[in-house]
């Protein structure tokens, strides 16, 4: 590969500098690199832009295998390179579900085939995500894969003694457990949050406990077993306060928020557009501020977009009868620069502690979440943060549309995306 000068980049949004890029590393970053010390190089006039290291994702489901009609490993990495990211994890709700080595290892080498973004399979917590018997996780961790994050997401493992179990299996081997905290009795039926907008439209109510006490439980079965625990889409501010006097107490938990918690409330589901029916739910402007702060001060560990891509005729239909989901690799940056950036509460530092360095220390993701220096991986991407659009989703990447923003001005446009050096964005194109 040849080289790559980026020319006076904000790096983690501060003074402009200039990044060389040779091969597949990071050469040098300083004020005014020499044209002879970049001789041959590609020129990227970054003037104005922040520069970031890649940003990685938790938590995205692929779909693949199973569900191709939805996303694909090749769709879903092109949405993540249009976004930004250089790595996802990849979630084990697929048909199969990815609770075997043979599995986890097919997505893996599928994420290597196409070569937009690395791909890092999340093994399933129990056999078919029924919840009654532990998966492979160890053949999963030892597998080319190398699993380190098991989840049962989109269904909680609610058995106490198989959570326990889990936990302290994993253990062995520093991987986490990455819960979906849904109490599934106090959801049966559910619709939406439950408070006063579900009373008022008739729907069945989500009620807040059911996702905090699953979280209460397990933040203090992580400290019995002295193990590590990551809380999914943490959506409450009664979570964040469990969350808050978990890590007090030095308990091994994390915890990420979707960009869509952060924006979105239980208000949008008045128009009964099954595009806002998400799991969890979106929540009150009062559970949204809680969430924002929780991020700012840390108490949130990262920000995981859930992408959650379905055909059009999964959410072209009646409320009830609608898939819960949305996409959200290609917004993600957008959102979270209107809700976290704009508003003052992070810097785009902060940023990439959230949305890069923080959940590849989570996952493992080796080479990604790595800092702006010479001799790293050059895992980047280049944002326009002075850029304010419409969200079109006929220009998605994504092989499905479900987006919550469409027609929403949102600030900031990924323009590059830097792979190993390999550019897969350039100019808000994909190579």
């Amino acid at each position: 590969m040849s080289k790559i000068l980026i020319r006076g980049a904000k790096v983690l949004g501060g003074e402009p500098q200039d990044v060389l890029i040779d091969g597949s590393v990071i050469e040098a970053v300083g004020t005014g690199i020499p044209d002879e010390g970049a001789e041959g190089a590609e020129v990227v006039d970054a003037a104005g832009k922040v520069l970031l290291p890649g940003l990685v994702d938790l938590h995205t489901h692929l779909r693949e295998p199973g569900r191709e009609d939805s996303e694909t490993v090749l769709t879903g990495t092109r949405a993540a390179a249009s976004g930004g990211y250089t790595a996802v994890f990849a979630m084990a709700n697929t048909f199969p579900v990815a609770d075997t080595a043979g599995v986890v290892e097919q997505v893996y080498r599928l994420g290597q085939q196409h070569g937009y973004c690395d791909v890092q399979p999340i093994g399933a917590v129990t056999v078919g995500l029924e919840g009654r018997k532990l998966a492979e996780l160890g053949a999963m961790h030892e597998s080319a894969a190398g699993v380190t994050v098991f989840s049962d997401d989109g269904k909680c493992v609610d058995d106490a003694v198989i959570m326990r179990r889990a936990l302290e299996y994993v253990k062995a081997f520093g991987g986490v457990v990455a819960q979906h905290a849904q109490e599934p009795r106090l959801t049966e039926g559910a619709q939406m949050n439950e408070g006063v907008v579900s009373a008022e439209l008739g729907l069945g109510g989500w009620p807040a406990v059911a996702e905090e006490s699953i979280i209460a439980r397990d933040v203090l079965l992580a400290e019995h077993v002295g193990s590590r625990v990551h809380i999914c889409h943490l959506s409450t501010a009664g979570s964040v306060e469990i969350v808050r006097w978990a890590k007090s107490r030095g308990i091994d938990v994390t915890a990420e928020v979707t960009p869509h918690h952060l924006l979105l409330t239980d208000e949008l589901v008045r128009s009964y557009n099954p595009v806002y029916k998400v799991n969890p739910p979106l929540r009150t402007e009062q559970d949204v501020l809680a969430l924002r702060e929780a991020l700012a001060d840390g108490t949130i560990d990262i920000v995981a977009t859930d992408h959650a891509p379905h055909p059009h005729e999964d959410k072209d239909c009646e409320w009830a009868a609608a898939a819960m989901g949305m996409v959200g690799l290609e917004t993600a940056l957008s959102v979270v620069q209107e809700t976290m950036v704009d508003t003052g509460l992070l810097d785009w530092a902060g940023v990439a502690e959230r949305m890069s360095f923080k959940p590849a220390e989570i996952g493992q993701a080796k080479g990604h979440g790595r800092p702006v220096s010479a001799g790293e991986p050059a895992n980047l991407m280049l944002v326009d943060t002075e850029y304010r659009g419409s969200v079109d989703p006929a220009g998605f990447a994504s092989r499905s549309r479900n987006t919550p923003y469409e027609g929403r001005e949102l600030p900031g446009r990924v323009t590059h995306t830097w792979l190993r050096g390999k550019a897969t964005l350039v100019d808000g194109k994909l190579t």
